[in-house]
């Protein structure tokens, strides 16, 4: 009964998710150069968006700490970490992560995501939400995919809406964003949810 489970419930080693125009992959090390400009270049532009970064955040050393934490979740299942990358010509765009994943009665996963600055705009989060949310209910069977917001983020109000997350309320307080806890909106999307292909 148990490893029927675990078998059921088990991930495909470092998958690869394509949704045009991006896929997803693993992230690798070899990745670092490329994720630490866009950081840099982006540095303005996400850190009103997200977690204050600590003083090391973009040190090659935290990043290699951070790819072997993701590499233990996707081992136990309890989370998956992608970079998100174009199809085309495998530039890296941004980043696309599940988790906490949730199984048993729960069968749930939080979703968050980032693209770099100069690459906004052009439909690649809806793509690796897309992505995600395909591997989220098919390979892991799970039923529900929550994500959140600052209510004043419109753009990803927009990816989320896109990719057939409906808005469940709003949470105060919710997480702390650039150094001050903030209220967001939380959206939610499930296996049965039709999503519109536009």
């Amino acid at each position: 009964m148990i490893g029927g489970l675990l078998r059921r419930f088990s991930p495909a080693p470092r998958p690869d998710l394509v949704w045009e125009p991006v896929y997803l992959r693993a992230p690798d090390h070899s990745d670092y150069r490329a994720w630490h400009a866009a950081m840099c270049e982006g540095r303005e532009y996400l850190q009103p968006w997200q977690p204050r970064w600590p003083s090391d955040h973009l040190t090659e050393a935290a990043f290699t700490r951070r790819l072997i934490l993701y590499e233990a979740q996707r081992e136990r299942g309890s989370g998956f970490a992608w970079h998100v990358r174009t199809v085309q010509d495998d530039r890296f765009v941004g980043t696309c992560r599940l988790a906490p994943v949730y199984y048993g009665s729960a069968r749930s996963g939080t979703l968050g995501y980032w693209i770099a600055q100069e690459e906004a705009g052009q439909g690649f989060a809806t793509a690796a939400v897309r992505a995600a949310c395909a591997y989220a209910f098919g390979r892991l069977a799970l039923e529900r995919i929550e994500a959140s917001c600052l209510p004043e983020n419109d753009a990803s109000i927009r990816v989320l809406e896109k990719a057939g997350f409906r808005r469940e309320g709003l949470a105060r307080a919710y997480l702390e964003i650039d150094g001050r806890r903030r209220d967001h909106a939380l959206y939610a999307r499930l296996r049965s949810d039709p999503v519109s292909a536009a």
